[in-house]
């Protein structure tokens, strides 16, 4: 004679979702996290940058906009009203897109001006796909130099050696393509060349 369990035929899945939910929406969230802050604080935390009062300036993974001519500029967003992280995005304009050969143009002129009549970087008029890069290619740094030399009122070569040493190389030698982080290399700048001294020379 067959026997019939009293268990609820829902009781299994009630419980598997139980413990699934603490596993994978609770106890592994927790220890990637724990992981993470004892590993990597700083990557954990954002990759913040403060500045000598330990005030937030920014963070080494989202570009901010440098509108300052003694500073260097970052490549142009279409990321809300520009490196908004909330609407990350790029443009999702084709190469003959009328409106982007049109803003292309227009930041070409508008970079001739400011810097020099020399070949103009694609990263200095193209934006990234995410809107928040926080690097541009070292042609593009030093394209900016003399601006920022003149503004700083110090030797364009003094420049120039300080984005050099702020190059990042491709990861492992191969991966990516080197880069300079905007923020990184304007604080430099602030450091070696503080504001109050600009226009001094030396």
């Amino acid at each position: 004679m067959l026997s019939h369990s009293k268990t609820p035929i829902w009781r299994p899945a009630l419980v598997s979702m139980g413990l699934f939910t603490a596993l994978l929406g609770a106890a592994y969230p927790l220890a990637v996290t724990g992981v993470a802050n004892a590993a990597f604080p700083a990557q954990a935390g954002g990759s913040l940058v403060r500045d000598d009062a330990g005030k937030v300036v920014g963070s080494a993974l989202i570009g901010q906009a440098f509108a300052k001519p003694e500073y260097f500029h970052g490549r142009p967003s279409a990321a809300g009203n520009g490196y908004d992280a909330g609407a990350s995005s790029g443009s999702n304009m084709g190469p003959l897109n009328d409106k982007l050969i049109e803003r292309e143009k227009t930041e070409a002129a508008s970079l001739r001006a400011e810097n020099r009549d020399a070949a103009i970087p694609a990263d200095a008029v193209t934006t990234s796909a995410s809107g928040l890069d926080p690097d541009i290619s070292p042609a593009n740094a030093r394209f900016q130099a003399p601006r920022v030399a003149q503004a700083r009122g110090v030797p364009e070569k003094a420049v120039l050696a300080t984005i050099e040493q702020h190059v990042d190389q491709p990861l492992l030698g191969f991966i990516g393509q080197p880069r300079v982080n905007v923020l990184m290399l304007n604080r430099a700048l602030d450091a070696r060349f503080p504001p109050n001294s600009h226009n001094k020379g030396g």
